[in-house]
């Protein structure tokens, strides 16, 4: 069946506002039946031409007023045309429908996000690590907290996420939910990749975050000082499992594993280096990057240590390490009892190896971040910058060979 089509454009006389402005409509007909819908623009009525159905007039706003009625006029086209391939029944309603978005049901947020992190779980051990998939499943939740505390429902359409939405959110996460700077802009880099999908969809036409801009805070980095770790190694406490958990700590103070990687190191990560000594090898549950590490004698005594009793917990694991939230329960009494007033917890001892361990007694920064399995130097950098000893023994030594060469010129000038 052939069908008549049209479209024109026009003001709607009878509803100006206190300017003289009309607000412009778009008709379609198709086989004598209209429907119309509001562009959302006013125009003067005494600018309209009738006859060509546009705005007369030269300026700017004219101009670009004119161009957007041709744009919609052209996907609408492109709409009838479509249906029309397709030889289905068409009907004006239709076509307005599809154009306005109608016809498709909304996509919803909480969803998305749902589907993704199940996406996430199920390559876990693959593309992901466990601690990333958790992350997701943490960012999801306050996201729906904040969808229920703010919008009374329990999910909205991705189309409504606006800037309004990802700086209310912002605020919410580091009000209601007291989160620090940086975790707030964690979470909400989450969530932007839940946005990025919609965007890569068709979901969505704008990116709600063109004119969100946030950085992470550069943090200083609390460490262990050599006499604060020494303090740790003489202490004899009085339980084995504080014995126990000084000892895995201090070992990850000397070779620079987060928890996830000593909690997973095996026998088969020790093998004989380059230089005939022991070196781990192993790869970074976070990043899935190598780790090459020399042994140094505090953790290989560590080692030798636990390898007579290793039937009693894992034969194929190198140390008892506990739950990361026992590690750093325990951790906090050790602190008290060796008289340390810092926050104690198990990632402190990575930050230790880079900073008191290594980069104070000279180890280059390159080496440093190849040990640590960093995929960046700058990452490496951040410890860095905290080592003011470091840069005082550097300065002096610097100090002492000018005053040095300066004496041998003087004696020099002498003697001639």
């Amino acid at each position: 069946m052939q069908n008549t089509f049209s479209i024109i454009f026009y003001p709607r006389g009878n509803d100006t506002d206190k300017n003289g402005k009309a607000p412009i409509y778009a008709r379609i007909t198709v086989n004598g039946k209209r429907s119309e819908f509001s562009i959302k623009r006013k125009v003067l009525l005494e600018k309209w031409n009738s006859d060509t159905g546009k705005i007369t007039g030269k300026t700017p706003d004219i101009l670009e007023l004119n161009q957007y009625m041709i744009s919609i006029q052209n996907k609408i086209n492109k709409i009838q045309a479509q249906l029309s391939e397709n030889e289905t029944t068409i009907t004006a309603e239709q076509i307005k429908n599809i154009y306005l978005g109608k016809d498709r049901k909304d996509k919803m947020l909480i969803e998305i996000f749902q589907e993704h992190n199940n996406e996430v779980n199920r390559l876990v051990g693959k593309d992901f690590a466990a601690g990333t998939a958790e992350r997701y499943k943490t960012a999801k939740k306050h996201v729906s907290d904040y969808i229920l505390k703010e919008y009374k429902v329990k999910d909205i359409p991705v189309k409504d996420v606006n800037h309004k939405f990802i700086t209310g959110f912002e605020y919410y996460l580091k009000t209601s939910r007291n989160c620090a700077h940086n975790s707030a802009v964690k979470y909400i880099t989450n969530f932007k990749k839940i946005i990025r999908i919609a965007l890569a969809n068709d979901w969505i036409s704008n990116d709600p975050f063109l004119n969100w801009k946030s950085k992470l805070k550069i943090v200083d980095r609390e460490y262990l000082t050599a006499t604060e770790i020494q303090k740790i190694i003489d202490k004899n406490f009085l339980t084995d499992r504080l014995n126990q958990v000084r000892d895995i700590f201090v070992f990850s103070c000397f070779t620079g594993l987060a928890y996830a990687d000593v909690k997973k190191l095996s026998k088969k990560d020790i093998v004989i280096g380059i230089d005939g000594q022991n070196w781990i090898k192993t790869k970074r549950t976070k990043t899935d990057t190598r780790s090459n590490i020399p042994i140094l004698p505090i953790p290989q005594a560590i080692i030798d240590s636990y390898e007579v009793s290793q039937e009693s917990f894992n034969s194929e694991l190198l140390l008892p390490v506990l739950s990361n939230q026992k590690m750093n329960a325990y951790l906090k009494e050790i602190a008290d009892l060796c008289g340390i007033n810092k926050n104690l917890t198990f990632h402190l001892a990575r930050h230790t190896f880079a900073t008191t361990v290594t980069l104070t007694n000279g180890v280059p920064i390159e080496s440093v971040s190849k040990m640590l399995g960093h995929k960046s130097l700058r990452t490496t950098q951040h410890y860095a910058k905290i080592i003011d000893k470091k840069v005082s023994e550097d300065m002096n030594a610097l100090r002492l060979k000018m005053s040095a060469k300066d004496r041998a010129d003087t004696k020099k000038s002498v003697n001639q």
